[in-house]
């Protein structure tokens, strides 16, 4: 039925929300080839720039060696490799839980893990700015949902004061670090709620892991409160420079999402060199190089903030390596992101369904493998492009 679809996309088009793929020849590093040209990388989320560090090639090289290019098969009928089991392990004594359990993805945990442990007759308590992964996993579970403001303690103390009678589970998700404006969960009030009125605590700290935190474990370690959440899922394909997904919580927990948890037991399982990659990103977290890694990229962070926040950009919010710049329009911010290309720096723009409408952003990340004269040059590009558009 060729041309049933056009509408759509034309009406997609009118309103600035049109999308396509932008191809980057090589690796993924500070500098990337897109399409035939040099661009100063200024969107990736490879944070400690290990996407294309020679111990993860070495180690997807030597794995593919050894084990081979797939699995075969899903975890639980002939896909669980001896990689599988190690990964795990070593996740569980990263995060400091008895258990973890490896998905293919961020967007697969969070789908898989909210549905399998709350159901119909449970509340599921939910950030209203937290990723689209953890709404449409509670949406799938069936549970009643209720949406907090954003950050907003005092509004999430009088729902759970309002549903305290309820006999079901009552499971708070939140991300740890919100992926689009770089702010954090206040997890230290977060953790006081869930004790008081018994409820689960899960956190989605797919942008704090391998970053934040004095060893790299994340928001959690962060804030100082890592015995106090429940469930922690982060991912092993942002600053960690491979692919996939975690979730580290008590031995009773993974099993029961080994279980039940559908977006596990039907997928087949993550190759082993993938397995490899990550636990050779791990190796670099908890080493000094890690250590020097983490700190490099918040200081390029605070170097960016510095220069674009008196520029007349608003960037309070953001405490990381995610840099929000508001921009408002969808048109406009596509057309600030088009100019900054062609004067060679990628970052991209962020519109609905990504964001609220009227909020749409240029969202600047900035990895440790950045160089601090290359950040200092785009954040004048930046600011002379943002003035040239009516924007600061």
């Amino acid at each position: 039925m060729p041309g049933i679809f056009l509408k759509e996309l034309d009406a997609l088009k009118a309103q600035g929300l049109y999308r396509r793929i932008r191809t980057i020849c090589g690796s993924q590093g500070a500098h990337v080839s897109l399409e035939g040209r040099d661009v100063l990388l200024l969107c990736s989320n490879n944070y400690l720039g290990l996407a294309d560090h020679p111990y993860l090639k070495e180690a997807a090289m030597r794995a593919l060696e050894r084990y081979g290019a797939g699995t075969g098969a899903s975890r639980l009928v002939s896909g669980t490799m001896e990689l599988h089991e190690e990964l795990e392990h070593r996740l569980a004594y990263f995060k400091g839980t008895k258990g973890a359990l490896v998905f293919n993805s961020g967007y697969a945990a969070n789908t898989g893990v909210i549905p399998a442990l709350v159901g119909r007759g449970d509340l599921i308590f939910c950030d209203r700015l937290n990723h689209a992964s953890i709404i449409d996993g509670c949406l799938l579970s069936r549970a009643r949902l209720l949406r907090y403001p954003h950050r907003d303690m005092t509004a999430l103390r009088r729902k759970l004061e309002e549903t305290s009678s309820s006999e079901g589970r009552k499971l708070i998700v939140t991300d740890g670090v919100f992926s689009m404006d770089g702010d954090l969960a206040d997890l230290s009030e977060l953790v006081s709620l869930k004790k008081e009125f018994g409820a689960i605590l899960m956190v989605d700290d797919a942008h704090g892991a391998g970053v934040l935190g004095a060893c790299g474990r994340g928001t959690a370690e962060f804030c100082g409160v890592e015995a106090g959440i429940d469930i922690h899922m982060g991912t092993l394909g942002k600053a960690l420079g491979g692919f996939g997904a975690y979730v580290a919580a008590s031995r009773e927990i993974t099993e029961l999402l080994l279980n039940r948890a559908r977006s596990f037991i039907f997928s087949t399982s993550l190759p082993p060199s993938v397995l490899a990659t990550a636990l050779a990103a791990l190796d670099i977290v908890e080493s000094s190089e890690g250590r020097a890694l983490r700190n490099r990229v918040m200081r390029h962070a605070e170097t960016v903030r510095c220069f674009l926040g008196p520029a007349g950009f608003d960037t309070k919010a953001s405490r990381t390596q995610i840099i929000p710049l508001h921009v408002g329009g969808a048109a406009e911010t596509m057309e600030f992101s088009r100019q900054l290309l062609d004067q060679g720096v990628f970052v991209q723009g962020i519109r609905p369904p990504t964001v609220p409408r009227g909020t749409s952003r240029l969202r600047l990340t900035v990895m440790a493998t950045h160089k601090e004269e290359d950040l200092e040059r785009a954040a004048e590009l930046i600011a002379a492009t943002g003035k040239r558009l009516g924007i600061i």
